[in-house]
């Protein structure tokens, strides 16, 4: 069965509980989901929506986000996640690669290339926000009420919802595209990732199999790959506000009575400042997008210590790929083993001859856009096999020169970092323009002293991989909504 087809199966089975809490607490149940899914469905199809139709999707995550994504590929289009505060220019590279025949977006976004306190108010917040009126897309869904700007005959997303909801005829061809995720790239060479509805299921399979999801569990949670296989298994799935405070996410967590809930490691380091203690309610906490620091990791097993802490390892192509307790974790690093454990692979893991780690099974996208489909992926991170499980001990672009010696700075830094009064840690290069050479450079957060590292740093690195250089910085600069280490501009930053 297509994604879709499973999710209305089983709305169709429990139409009356609740399938989802929105950020202000309003409810949705698995019935009006279901029917919204529908009615969105007939509706693009009434306006001329052919399969294969590509929609750009600026909508912020929402019941009504879900609801109109839902509907565009039960009605066999693809939803183009494209970030239209990526600036003009990557915005309309990528545009160029997607060739989309809708455009679907909030009707402020609309306004935003049109009004100008809008404008200003865009520019203060250091976005550019692209016309999105103006880019020769034929087909508009606007979501909000109108407004200036807005172009004409755009469909509106309430009026859509409301609309009639027959119910389907035959699925659709669930190897067909459903998404397009942009992941990289540069504005000449943008990439984007192509997940089929078939190659999605497959990763929420692998989710439930190792996350055990029913009715009755609540699941905290911005991330769509842990919504889905809540709702397809019949459990409520639980929005926190966008940019809300680390206050609100710990103070929703007990009022919805959460179960599972999924943050990204410098998230959750926020949420335990103000609340050391999480809900008795939690039974797993996930954690992934980044790697999850063994301060990070004892500070979650002591706020939550009834709940599995998990670790989530994946890419954008292929998820999951790895999932490791905190315990396992933190005993590889206690035991003195380099690399960061990424636990038993979910998907079929082979390593190159140089120990690049390849990567392949249902679970992998069709391809990038635009390229021929891939049946194995290469995924720039260098690893091993231990005991049949993962374990990550460089990424092959981040390494450094240092005269003859090549320094993964991902073989290093969970050594590091568990080191005490080191909370995170990160080792980057400032090249020698005269030699090419690189100067080593650790930058740490946390309380330990540049003085106290140089002592112990000899006892868990490589003579050669002791840095030239350590600073102290209040925060490790991170970029995107997954909160990832901006290595580009930490180098910038110790420069």
């Amino acid at each position: 069965m297509t994604l879709v087809r499973r999710l209305l199966d089983q709305a169709a089975a429990a139409p009356d509980a609740v399938a989802l809490v929105a950020a202000d607490g309003t409810t949705l149940s698995f019935g009006e989901l279901r029917r919204r899914v529908l009615a969105v469905r007939h509706g693009l199809l009434a306006a001329g929506l052919r399969d294969g139709d590509r929609m750009l999707f600026s909508v912020r995550p929402s019941p009504e986000s879900l609801v109109l994504a839902l509907g565009v590929v039960a009605a066999g289009g693809v939803v183009v996640f494209a970030d239209p505060g990526a600036g003009p220019e990557m915005f309309a590279a990528r545009l160029r690669l997607a060739g989309p025949r809708w455009s679907a977006a909030e009707s402020l976004l609309y306004a935003g290339t049109r009004l100008a306190p809008v404008r200003a108010w865009a520019r203060q917040r250091g976005l550019l926000l692209p016309n999105l009126a103006d880019l020769g897309i034929p087909h508009h869904v606007r979501a909000g009420r109108w407004l200036p700007g807005v172009p004409r005959g755009a469909l509106s997303l309430a009026a859509l919802q409301r609309g009639p909801a027959p119910e389907p005829g035959a699925d659709g061809d669930p190897d067909a595209p459903a998404a397009v995720i942009f992941t990289s790239g540069t504005t000449e060479h943008p990439r984007a990732v192509v997940h089929t509805q078939g190659s999605l299921a497959a990763a929420l399979d692998l989710f439930r199999a190792r996350l055990p999801l029913g009715p009755g569990d609540v699941v905290h949670t911005d991330q769509l790959m842990l919504g889905l296989p809540a709702l397809i298994a019949g459990a409520r799935w639980s929005l926190p506000p966008l940019g809300g405070s680390p206050e609100r996410f710990a103070r929703d967590l007990a009022a919805r009575g959460a179960t599972h809930t999924f943050c990204v490691p410098v998230h959750l380091a926020e949420i335990l400042d103000v609340a050391p203690r999480l809900p008795d309610s939690l039974r797993y906490v996930l954690l992934g997008a980044a790697p999850a620091p063994a301060a990070i990791l004892r500070r979650a097993v002591a706020a939550a210590p009834a709940a599995e802490v998990l670790s989530v390892y994946a890419m954008t192509e292929i998820l999951p790929v790895a999932l490791a307790t905190a315990a396992e974790k933190l005993a590889h690093t206690a035991s003195g083993a380099d690399g960061d454990l990424l636990g038993t692979p979910l998907a079929d893991a082979t390593l190159a001859d140089d120990g690049e780690l390849l990567l392949s099974g249902p679970n992998l996208c069709r391809g990038y856009l635009g390229d021929p489909p891939l049946d194995r992926l290469a995924t720039g991170d260098l690893a091993r096999l231990d005991a049949g499980r993962l374990v990550l001990t460089a990424r092959k672009k981040d390494m450094l020169i240092r005269g003859k010696f090549n320094l993964y700075p991902g073989l290093y830094e969970p050594a590091v970092a568990a080191l005490p009064g080191v909370d995170e840690a990160a080792i980057t290069g400032v090249p020698d323009p005269e030699t090419g050479d690189e100067r080593v450079v650790l930058a740490i957060t946390g309380t330990a002293t540049p003085a106290a590292l140089r002592r112990r740093l000899p006892d868990v690195l490589d003579h050669a991989a002791l840095p030239d250089e350590i600073v102290v910085l209040p925060a490790l600069p991170r970029a995107g909504r997954s909160r990832k280490l901006d290595r580009a501009a930490l180098r910038e930053l110790v420069r």
